[in-house]
């Protein structure tokens, strides 16, 4: 057996982390607010940024900040940044008036 070089592990972890990552926003897009067919629904227009924010990053477990903030008919695009490593990621938001 011999021993494999500093850059060919390295190269191998970051690999398995490249996939990880992958999969982590592959189960993030299925969840409420992941893709624009499944929104989170929020009561007012007023939490949507505190629930952006409570989010974590799927790449490092960093904060997230928001970057921007756009209405698309009755769908909130929500494009979040991290504040460590820069990943960005977009949450899907619809206000669900009380009835």
């Amino acid at each position: 057996m011999f021993k494999k070089r500093p850059r060919t592990e390295r190269r191998a972890n970051d690999r398995e982390v490249a996939k990880l990552i992958e999969s982590r926003e592959k189960l993030a897009a299925l969840e409420p607010g992941g893709h624009p067919s499944r929104p989170l629904e929020v009561p007012t227009a007023s939490v949507i940024e505190v629930r952006a924010t409570s989010l974590r990053c799927l790449a490092c477990d960093g904060e997230l900040r928001v970057h921007e903030h756009r209405a698309k008919h009755d769908l909130r695009e929500v494009e979040l940044a991290c504040k460590t490593c820069g990943r960005k990621r977009t949450l899907y938001v619809r206000v669900s008036l009380p009835s």
